[in-house]
């Protein structure tokens, strides 16, 4: 018999993607939507959809994670983000690896959608996840408050279906994100020992964006490439520029 698995959303104000991420997942021995507070119809539409939903205040994504797994029955677990699709071929190919073993986590690549294109350079493929994994064998690093970190005592594999992303809608999505995330990152690293000198707003953006745009083959997604180079490499600067408010504050 297949081992249990259980399929674990995190949400809040997801009515316009709940249902079609719910439905990508109908095939989990269990459905857990998390949610932190939600004032729009997520709740009452995973609950349609067979959803079981348990609810939390949000204090850190980590955390949240952390309290899913408790939540969660299955020996399995597999996070999927409530702006992601599960295809039937990742399904399948989920339920043969917990089936054959061979691992005890999985990392999952992702097909990022960004401003209604698919990018496939620029570091945004394979962007690869560690999202399907033995409860038992899981936890999320609860320091890293942003872009969460799985400690998996275990061995590892990689699956081959990808992860579908709608991730940014548009620019003015991608800025509002940008900001939390880098304010949450600055914090990240200024606790780890990390301060900002005067030649980090030059090279470290000059560096990400050569990163993205070169070495990552940006180039090849033509003006979308460009443009999410440059926009990541602008944030890079933003974040030293958070580093350094934080040192003149403890100054």
């Amino acid at each position: 018999m297949s081992p249990y698995l259980s399929a674990i959303v995190l949400t809040k104000n997801e009515e316009r993607n709940i249902v079609d991420c719910l439905q990508g997942l109908s095939w989990a021995d269990e459905v857990l939507v998390l949610d932190s507070g939600s004032e729009d119809g997520t709740v009452a539409l995973a609950q349609k959809m067979g959803a079981r939903v348990e609810r939390r205040p949000f204090d850190n994504f980590p955390r949240q994670r952390n309290a899913a797994l408790e939540l969660a029955q299955g020996e399995w677990v597999l996070f999927v983000d409530a702006d992601e699709r599960v295809s039937e071929e990742l399904a399948g190919e989920v339920r043969k690896a917990i089936i054959q073993g061979g691992a005890d986590g999985f990392w999952v690549p992702r097909h990022n959608y960004i401003f209604g294109r698919l990018i496939r350079h620029a570091g945004w493929y394979p962007d690869y996840q560690l999202r399907l994994f033995l409860k038992a064998k899981g936890r999320y690093d609860e320091s890293r408050e942003v872009h969460e970190l799985v400690i998996l005592d275990g061995l590892e594999g990689y699956l081959d279906n990808p992860l579908i992303h709608y991730n940014y809608d548009d620019i003015g999505q991608f800025i509002e994100r940008q900001n939390r995330y880098t304010e949450m990152e600055a914090a990240y690293l200024f606790r780890g020992g990390a301060r900002a000198k005067m030649r980090n707003f030059i090279l470290q953006p000059y560096r990400e964006f050569r990163r993205r745009y070169i070495t990552l083959q940006g180039y090849r997604d033509g003006g979308y490439g460009l443009l999410l180079s440059a926009l990541t490499a602008y944030y890079e600067g933003v974040k030293y520029l958070k580093i350094w408010r934080l040192q003149r504050r403890r100054a």
